[in-house]
């Protein structure tokens, strides 16, 4: 009779590394208990986490709804109270207006001077923001692509007249103008605005302008380009971005500059909107006319609103384009 040979068993036979009869070894055994428990602490930090970030959210948002009620609320206040009458505004004054009264509008139009006052502002926020955009741009552009000695200094005298408080400036500057007879004149106020905006201006085009591509100013210059061609035809519309961003930020502080032309612009008929409505705002205290002082407020401010609400995607998109390249 044959007999069969039974295989040994151990690491190299059928039963392989869990023994003879099949079972677990110990060592597997040991793991089990530790896959366990490590899978339920994965899950409990899982829901933990995002228990954190509904409270974080909901922090966040109840600040910013927050924020714009406490934005909002006044500016709506004001533009209700305009189109009330003097009687309204101090019986009800939370209340809706119950018909819309346009006499209010029509006295800060023209017996408070607002038209004039609201052309001379445009005269000069123009005249200054273009000025202030055009040569802006153009040194920051030149400070940003252009290695040459001097550079950094220059870049950071720029940088240093953002801090240069403009009250210290006001006395010296007030006897610089006078003795180039730019007192009282809207040319004279443009100057200086631009003067006062282009610190800003330049460093934030400078940072602008790095993170514009190099390829694309050096094939228009291969092509046969000037620089200045180059400038203006190819780097300048791909800077319409922060060029739209900085000239909102520039509108705004222009359009509500009041200590300039304090100082510099005495003459009553070249005043500016902020000084009109200080003006407003003593002559229609004294005589009661609270309505035609709302109506005038509100005139001073529609243009910088409107402003924002339009350019609202470019002013956004012209703050992140530097982060995000």
């Amino acid at each position: 009779m044959k007999t069969t040979d039974t295989p040994p068993s151990g690491p190299s036979g059928p039963s392989g590394p869990s023994g003879p009869s099949g079972t677990p070894s110990d060592a597997d055994a040991a793991k089990v208990p530790a896959q366990r428990t490590g899978t339920v602490s994965k899950g409990s930090a899982a829901p933990a986490k995002s228990s954190e970030g509904r409270v974080l959210n909901v922090f966040s948002h109840g600040m910013l709804v927050l924020w714009a009620i406490m934005v909002v609320l006044p500016l709506f206040w004001a533009v209700m109270s305009s189109f009330k009458t003097d009687s309204d505004i101090f019986n009800t004054p939370w209340s809706l207006p119950s018909s819309l009264n346009f006499d209010s509008w029509g006295r800060a139009w023209s017996q408070a001077h607002m038209s004039e006052y609201f052309l001379n502002t445009i005269l000069v926020v123009g005249g200054s923001l273009t000025g202030t955009l055009v040569l802006g741009s153009m040194a920051a552009y030149v400070l940003a692509r252009f290695e040459f000695p001097g550079n950094r200094f220059i870049y950071f005298l720029f940088v240093g007249g953002m801090s240069f408080p403009i009250m210290l400036a006001l006395v010296p500057l007030f006897y610089v103008m006078d003795n180039m007879g730019l007192l009282n004149t809207i040319h004279g106020l443009i100057a200086v605005y631009i003067a006062y905006s282009l610190p800003f201006t330049v460093f934030f085009l400078t940072s602008f302008f790095r993170t514009l591509p190099t390829s694309v100013a050096e094939a228009s210059i291969i092509d046969g380009a000037s620089h200045t061609r180059t400038f203006f035809q190819v780097m300048l519309p791909m800077a319409k971005p922060g060029l739209i961003s900085v000239g909102i930020f520039n509108f705004l502080g222009q359009w509500n500059q009041y200590m300039l032309p304090t100082v510099l612009n005495t003459d009553p008929e070249k005043r500016v909107l902020a000084q009109g409505l200080v003006e407003l705002a003593a002559s229609q205290g004294y005589k009661g006319d609270y309505s035609g002082l709302f109506a005038g407020l509100v005139i001073a401010m529609l243009p910088v609103l409107a402003a924002y609400i339009i350019f609202q995607r470019q002013v956004v998109s012209g703050l992140t384009a530097g982060a995000l390249k």
